[in-house]
């Protein structure tokens, strides 16, 4: 059941819908102690059932609070109330490079400006070991100070070491168990990788 317009979650109130996905959905809210606009994402209840649903948004949750960039949408606090659980992201006022695509092609400095934006972003979360999982022209904003990725629910976590070496890369030894079992299928299908 959607939130209605001042519902609060902890000191946030609610302002009006956004949108929803398949794992979420998203409000435009004002934090009461800074009075400013915030998004908040939260797991709908029939996904929060889901013991699944649930460790894939606490691990949206720290994945995102690993990643401080320009080009990657912040998150500032998370929080459960009345079992809503929700994260508490920036706001981004724009709109996202799909529904800016069906407006027609990039001129080619525009296209460039973004690749290098997007590219940027995602080389600070493969530094930090994170892949994302789910890149598509939906999950990230265009603004006026630029580019924002957006949706780490489906990231994954993994461990680098100082080598160069890309044969080296594991899976971080923090989770419990992995959350996608082989032979499961994630993601947006015309967007991933062969």
């Amino acid at each position: 059941m959607p939130l209605s317009s001042g519902t609060r979650l902890g000191p946030y109130e609610i302002l009006s819908a956004i949108g929803a996905g398949g794992m979420g959905e998203v409000y435009c809210a004002r934090d009461t102690r800074l009075d400013r606009t915030v998004a908040i994402k939260i797991l709908p209840p029939h996904l929060s059932a889901s013991s699944d649903s649930k460790q894939r948004f606490e691990r949206e949750a720290r994945v995102i609070s690993r990643l401080t960039h320009q080009h990657i949408c912040g998150l500032y606090d998370v929080g459960s109330q009345d079992g809503t659980e929700f994260l508490v992201m920036e706001f981004l006022e724009g709109e996202t490079l799909a529904d800016r695509l069906v407006k027609g092609p990039l001129p080619a400095d525009q296209l460039l400006r973004f690749g290098i934006q997007i590219t940027d972003a995602l080389d600070k979360a493969h530094r930090q070991g994170i892949v994302h999982r789910d890149l598509k022209p939906g999950n990230i904003m265009v603004t006026k100070s630029g580019i924002k990725l957006l949706d780490f629910g489906l990231a994954k976590l993994r461990t680098i070491d100082s080598s160069p070496d890309l044969s080296k890369v594991s899976l971080l030894q923090t989770e419990a168990r992995d959350i996608t079992t082989r032979g499961t299928i994630l993601g947006t299908i015309p967007y991933m990788a062969p």
